[in-house]
């Protein structure tokens, strides 16, 4: 159940982010004015897996009134534990408008006729974009932090990220070692990606951009065999093959060339999404690839 789940998201992932790289930045409903309203708002409702984290980190706990449906996941949300204390929103229209909201959050690529229709209601829904760097990671916090009237919160969460990434470019290879980044079923986040960002911190080179890929695709283990990258980025040290999707990872080919030495390990949790998640994000990776390069 766990695996069709988050094969049901990556595929969805792969749809949004072809979506996003065709249409770029231009807003479904109507842009968010320059400047917030100073009245804090006290009922707020998140509709994506990012959005909710984002929320977790920096409203009050009172202001959260529902949150996505894979807020729970722990293998996708790094506040998982911080969210079972909230309600889960189905995601459609109807249960959101029920609870009547102030302030509706949302990914930008996803959802649209529950937030067209959120928005016909009346509701005052905020998008949120995919981040595809650790600058527009640390923009995304600023602005959630000024929506629930906590920008405090917000900078302390990047100056975190700033102290992470300091530590990451102290000690950042010299090498340019070409990575690959791997998950279920082949999925390759593309160069234009938040993992290449993170990558690029401690002084790698994602190696997508040799499959051809902008925003993200799946690649098939023939494509991955003939690029030869130095090192794989993977979401766990042992994965294990409860499904077809897992059992990608686990092939003979994979494991003889990329044994545990040559494996970078980052949990999933810390790099799907762009947030305050990045300072432990940055540090695993920093500490994986001192490992590697011993």
């Amino acid at each position: 159940m766990v695996g069709g789940l988050i094969d049901r998201l990556v595929a969805a992932a792969a749809t949004i982010l072809t979506v996003a790289a065709l249409i770029a930045p231009a807003a479904v409903l109507a842009a968010e004015p320059a400047s917030e309203p100073a009245a804090a708002p006290r009922r707020i409702a998140s509709l994506n897996l990012c959005t909710d984290q984002l929320l977790l980190s920096l409203a009050d706990p009172e202001q959260i009134i529902g949150l996505s449906p894979y807020a729970r996941d722990p293998t996708l949300s790094w506040a998982a534990a911080d969210a079972a204390r909230h309600p889960l929103l189905s995601g459609g229209a109807e249960d959101v408008m029920v609870l009547k909201p102030d302030l509706v959050v949302a990914g930008r690529f996803e959802r649209r006729a529950t937030r067209e229709m959120l928005a016909r209601r009346g509701l005052r829904v905020v998008d949120f974009d995919i981040v595809r760097s650790i600058e527009e990671a640390k923009q995304q916090i600023t602005r959630m932090g000024a929506l629930v009237g906590h920008p405090e919160r917000a900078a302390a969460r990047n100056a975190a990220i700033d102290a992470a990434l300091a530590r990451a470019r102290t000690a950042a290879s010299r090498s340019g070692l070409r990575v690959l980044a791997v998950s279920r079923r082949g999925w390759v986040p593309g160069a234009d990606s938040l993992i290449s960002s993170l990558l690029a911190a401690v002084g790698l080179v994602n190696a997508a951009a040799e499959l051809g890929f902008a925003a993200g695709g799946f690649a098939s283990l023939e494509e991955i065999v003939a690029t030869r990258p130095d090192l794989v980025l993977v979401a766990a040290a042992a994965p294990v093959a409860e499904d077809q999707g897992q059992a990608f990872l686990l092939h003979p080919a994979l494991d003889r060339l990329y044994p545990p030495e040559r494996r970078l390990v980052v949990p999933e949790m810390l790099t799907v999404c762009g947030g305050p998640m990045l300072a432990e994000a940055l540090d695993r990776l920093t500490a994986a690839l001192g490992r590697v390069e011993r």
